[in-house]
């Protein structure tokens, strides 16, 4: 057995500084070949906890494994290998050594077996996706990634005042279930459903990753939520508030990227509501529903990068985002549209895609429990679901109106990346028993009935009925989309500078009435410190007396009555 002498996010952090340290012919090598040492490195990981050191008085455990954590832990090497195979020839050396440090806190947080080590693990995440933002390049990406980092620290805050509450309150800085019974489980709560974008903080998301580069949002769009979701799973299964968390994501998502007109703050808004189908099985917290959160996240995390990486192609190659800007790609980009297509097909749950096999256990967890209006909820939703990101997407992007540009395909490694996860799209959904076997629990499951999937076609059949006959209505137009953000964005910053304003105005005022009032009557008490005046020192003894005899006088008089 491989014996591990550090963490396999350490793995991951050195092939970071190695990417910015390498000669140029040296680093594609050291980009494709860390993601892969890193999964070897995971997949020899036996159960248990596996390294230990002492902090702050405590033994905190560094690597802790199991069958969920592994699935996790996987998942992001293969993120960082897929990110890095796109970004290969095109990205700075400097985004792809942060996207690799980014995914390196991320695998750290899977595998951390104590709350220090995530936490700590968890603000690496933070920093790192901070500049992965800013390579965007751009004055909005500089001015989001400010936004970004204000975000996630202020969660990052909260989630450590969380901590250290229940490490005084009992003594233990494990990770297990925690009931939401006290304040300090309720910030850790808060804290982490910060970097879920679950409400009111949905909107940092759509802030912030569509201002990455074409390459950097392959990095973001894979980590931060996803481990949110594992933390959720870890110390939190089956709190029933999640439900309805969860349930708001689904919706929020689905409005706001119908009326979107960006392409990828769609597919951002589509990644809030993909997380709230993972929330919503963690509040129902049976074993069914824990391994379609588990299946859904690393299923998500395949067709939302194939859906990042087919916007991002179109980006780099045409330089445009709007929808009302595109249309007609398909023409002279046909493996960029097909590998998005098949995305927008499996985000879709669509029969035979990866979707289907994942969120299908979600829903079936729901029956289960007899949660009968959940179960209609997340049935409407897939509908929406197909709506905004299985038809909008592709629709607007490569088959509406003729934009008259005709891009080529992009670069080998970028159509490589974009091939190897749509073909891992088809596999999946065609074979889902190759993602349950490593799910936490047994499955005991099959997707594929006639019942299932005879509802599923209606389901979506109906869906795109809707969508072309009220394709008027949905034609986009040049706005944009307010969310909650604006409160923060624009509305606060309006207000403190209507505050400075105010407070000059006020100082202006207050300097007004001293000139005229208040320098007169400060000069004329000075005046009396002078030769001659009332307080002067240079007054005779005897006035002095006098003074102090009128005083004695009011006091006696005054004591008697």
């Amino acid at each position: 057995m491989f014996e591990m002498a550090f963490p396999p996010a350490f793995i991951l952090m050195l092939g970071a500084l190695l990417i910015a340290l390498a000669r140029p012919g040296m680093r594609p090598v050291i980009v494709l070949l860390t993601p892969i040492v890193t999964a070897y490195a995971i997949w020899q990981l036996p159960d248990g906890v596996l390294m230990t050191a002492p902090f702050l008085g405590y033994q905190i455990e560094l690597v802790e494994a199991n069958d969920l954590r592994r699935l996790f832990g996987t998942m992001f090497a293969m993120m960082a290998f897929i990110g890095g195979l796109f970004g290969l020839k095109q990205a700075k050396w400097y985004e792809l050594a942060a996207g690799y440090a980014y995914a390196a806190g991320a695998v750290g947080v899977s595998f951390a077996g104590d709350l220090i080590t995530l936490f700590l693990f968890w603000e690496f995440m933070a920093l790192f996706s901070t500049v992965v933002v800013w390579c965007g390049g751009t004055p909005a990406a500089k001015r989001a990634g400010v936004r970004y980092a204000l975000m996630h620290l202020t969660g990052g805050i909260i989630l450590k005042i969380g901590i250290e509450g229940v490490m005084i309150h009992t003594g233990s800085i494990e990770i297990q279930a925690l009931a939401l019974n006290n304040f300090d489980t309720w910030v850790v709560l808060i804290g982490v459903l910060v970097n879920a974008a679950a409400p009111p903080f949905c909107a940092w998301l759509a802030d912030a990753y569509p201002e990455g580069s074409p390459f950097g949002t392959v990095f973001l769009a894979a980590f931060t939520t996803k481990s949110s979701v594992l933390a959720l799973m870890l110390l939190f299964p089956g709190e029933p508030v999640l439900i309805w968390i969860g349930m708001y994501m689904v919706f929020y998502g689905i409005i706001w990227a119908l009326l979107e007109n960006d392409m990828r703050r769609i597919l951002a808004y589509s990644s809030v509501n993909q997380v709230g189908f993972m929330i919503v099985g963690v509040g129902i917290g049976t074993q069914m529903a824990l391994n379609g959160a588990a299946a859904h996240a690393f299923a998500h995390n395949i067709f939302k990068g194939l859906l990042m990486m087919s916007a991002g192609a179109v980006l780099y190659q045409t330089g445009k985002r709007k929808c009302t800007d595109l249309g007609g790609l398909y023409q002279s980009m046909p493996i960029t549209a097909l590998c998005g297509t098949i995305g927008a097909l499996a985000i879709s749950a669509f029969p035979f895609t990866s979707g289907f096999a994942s969120k299908s256990l979600i829903n079936q967890a729901a029956a289960d429990q007899h949660l009968i209006w959940i179960w209609y909820a997340l049935t409407a939703a897939s509908a929406g679901v197909f709506l905004h990101a299985g038809i909008k997407f592709p629709w607007y992007v490569f088959f509406q109106k003729d934009s008259r540009m005709r891009p080529p395909d992009p670069a080998w490694n970028m159509r490589a990346a974009m091939i190897l996860f749509a073909s891992a799209c088809i596999v999946i959904g065609c074979f889902p028993n190759l993602l349950y076997q490593y799910l936490p629990y047994p499955v005991e499951y099959q997707p594929y009935t006639g019942e299932h999937l005879v509802t599923q076609f209606q389901l979506l059949l109906f869906s795109g009925l809707a969508f072309f006959v009220m394709l008027p209505l949905m034609k986009r137009t040049l706005t944009i989309s307010l969310d909650f953000d604006w409160f923060y964005r624009v509305l606060m910053i309006r207000v403190a500078q209507l505050l400075m304003r105010v407070w000059a105005q006020l100082v202006g005022l207050a300097e007004a009435l001293w000139a005229r009032t208040g320098a007169p009557v400060a000069q004329r008490m000075k005046d009396w410190h002078l030769p001659g005046g009332l307080l002067a020192q240079t007054w005779p003894t005897g006035s002095m007396t006098v003074w102090v005899v009128v005083i004695l006088v009011m006091v006696v008089v005054l004591g008697q009555r």
